[in-house]
Order: C-alpha cells, then sequence, then structure tokens
C-alpha cells in the first residue's frame, strides 16, 4: 500500500445541527419519536426552528463530527459533503477548516439551502433529530475526488447517505475507489430507523465490502434480526474483519474473527447530550487504528472521546482530545 497524505477520508451529510433542552412534554406536544433520527421538509424544519430559542449551533453530521473528533486527536482528516451557498452552509465551511479538516466540495447555487438537524435533549441526555437533508442530498458521483478518496489511509462511510439515490451513488463510487486503491473502508450504521430503512443494502454492504463497521446495539440487532447480542456479534464477525459495538453505560465491544474484546465505558459526572458519542468514539477508534494502537487501546481512545463529548451540549469535542488523552494515561 502506498503512503497517505490523510489518516481518514469521510464522505457524508453535511449538516448545521441546532441543538435544544426539551421536555419529555415537548415531545409528546411536537410527535417527536425519542431518541431517533426522523427526515423532515422545509416547512417541518421552519416550524421546529420557531419553536427552539436560543439554541445551540454548530456545525455537523455523523462523519462529519468523526474527523473533528480525529483532527482533535491529532489526525490528518479530509471530508466530502454537500452545503449550499447560503450562510449555514458558509458558517459549516469555516468550522470545519477551522477544526483542521480539509473541506473543497464546492457548495451548490440555489435552492434547496445547507442542511439543518434540529436536535431536541432531553434530561436524560437522550438525543431526539429532526433532520432536514436539504443540499446534502445534491451530493453525487461527480462531487467524489478520486485523488483525495486515494489519499486516505481509511475511508469512513455514514449509514445516512443511503436515505437519498444520489448520495447512496456517491457512497458507492467512494467505496469503489477506495477499495481499487487498495485502502480501507469503514461505515457506521448510523441510526436503527436507517438500518430499518435499508437492511439488505447494508447486509450486502458489510459482507465483503467493509473493512471496520461500527454500530450500536440496537442497530446491530437490527441488521441481523436478532434478539440476542451474541447471535448477531457472530453474524457480523463473520461477515467483516473488524466489528466495533458501542453499549452505552456498558462500554463497548471489539469483534475479529478470533477475539472479542470488552472496552469499560469512561465514567461521566452527567450525561448531558448523547449527540454525537457514536461519531466520536468512531473517530478515537480511527485515530488509534490509524497510529497502529493494538484493538484495546483503540477502544480506550474511542471511550475517551464518547466521554467528552456526552459531558456537554453539541456534537463535537469542546477540549482538545489529545491533551485529555495524555491526561487520562492513554497514550495518542
Amino acid at each position: 500500500m502506498t503512503s497517505s497524505t490523510y489518516d481518514v477520508v469521510a464522505v457524508g451529510n453535511a449538516i448545521i445541527d441546532i441543538l435544544k433542552p426539551v421536555s419529555d412534554g415537548f415531545l409528546l406536544e411536537e410527535s417527536i419519536n425519542k431518541g431517533a433520527m426522523t427526515l423532515i421538509d422545509e416547512a417541518r424544519a421552519n416550524h421546529l426552528t420557531a419553536r427552539l430559542s436560543d439554541p445551540v449551533v454548530a456545525a455537523g453530521g455523523s462523519a462529519a463530527n468523526t474527523v473533528t473528533g480525529i483532527a482533535s486527536f491529532g489526525g490528518r482528516t479530509a471530508y466530502i459533503g454537500k452545503v449550499a451557498q447560503d450562510e449555514l452552509g458558509a458558517r459549516f465551511t469555516r468550522e470545519f477548516r477551522a477544526a483542521g479538516v480539509t473541506f473543497e466540495t464546492p457548495p451548490r447555487a440555489g435552492a434547496p439551502g445547507t442542511a439543518r438537524s434540529l436536535i431536541v435533549v432531553t434530561e436524560d441526555g437522550q438525543r431526539s433529530m429532526n433532520t432536514y437533508l436539504g443540499a446534502s442530498t445534491l451530493l453525487s458521483a461527480e462531487d467524489i475526488d478520486a485523488k483525495l478518496i486515494e489519499a486516505g489511509a481509511t475511508l469512513f462511510l455514514e449509514g445516512y447517505l443511503f436515505d437519498r439515490d444520489e448520495a447512496k451513488a456517491a457512497f458507492v463510487r467512494a467505496a469503489e475507489i477506495a477499495t481499487s486503491a487498495n485502502r480501507k473502508v469503514s461505515l457506521t450504521l448510523s441510526d436503527t430507523f436507517c438500518v430499518d430503512r435499508h437492511r439488505e443494502s447494508f447486509r450486502h454492504l458489510v459482507s465483503g465490502h467493509v473493512d471496520i463497521l461500527f454500530c450500536n446495539e440496537s442497530e446491530i440487532l437490527s441488521l441481523y434480526e436478532s434478539k440476542d447480542l451474541g447471535d448477531a456479534l457472530a453474524q457480523a464477525r463473520s461477515a467483516c474483519p473488524l466489528v466495533a459495538v458501542t453499549r452505552s453505560e456498558h462500554g463497548s465491544l471489539i469483534a475479529t474473527a478470533h477475539e472479542t474484546i470488552q472496552i469499560k465505558a469512561l465514567p461521566v459526572s452527567k450525561v448531558v447530550d448523547s449527540t454525537g458519542a457514536g461519531d466520536q468514539y468512531a473517530a478515537g477508534f480511527l485515530f488509534g487504528y490509524a497510529r497502529k494502537k493494538s484493538l484495546a487501546e483503540c477502544g480506550a481512545l474511542a471511550s475517551l472521546a464518547a466521554a467528552e463529548v456526552i459531558s456537554h451540549m453539541g456534537p463535537r469535542p469542546e477540549v482538545n482530545l489529545r491533551e485529555l488523552a495524555r491526561k487520562h494515561g492513554i497514550a495518542a
């Protein structure tokens, strides 16, 4: 394998996150599915935006959150995603470049506008996402920079891309380029409802086309239509060389064909907002993987990043993750 310019190149939905603490009553009033990601239209997005006064606003999107986390560890990252030529698109671009992520995908003129996710967070830290995909769905195969994909040691893809045909084509094109260049391909399943929508496509992808799979417990159970984690994990490990399953306060499992490693969750005083927990877990893991750490060390970095992000509002780290790792005695 030739040397790489980037540790990770990611392809995903470029989204601005708008976050606000709410009561469970608000979820009932607005018929919001707790803990899930629901796709909404522009009118619904405008309605919820009007209801969420003084929110936290940050550049987001699942794979986008992951590469900013890797950059915080000191990793080299690039991102491919579509924004519009509007205020939110300009903000997304500024924030990503400021975080040290290479982001050069040309913005799109005209409607629809830059995607946004209205994320309401209840007292228990659960986040419920209401996502208007806007311009992000217009990412196409033509936007996939082959040289950029080839320059990354690992390609990271988010399952949410399968919700629109144009973005799905870009997803497949990126994976084909990475495979042809002998690069690793990693996938996050993103959301249980996303798995329900695209189960057969995901199972086909995981079997023989993905090197590293990230998911939480409910997602892997849905993927293999099982009620038993051991059974679902056995199916996953027979299809994919490396599987990481997050289990909230129960930590995570990292499985290969020959072993399963249990990783403890890093304790936090209070779960403020679970938004981005899986994204930052993937960030810590992929950074460790790029630095050729052991799987146990990759898991420790992953748990550290996840713990940091659930301790505050927003999907991206508020402190330098490399320094945080040092304080915890974890070599980064």
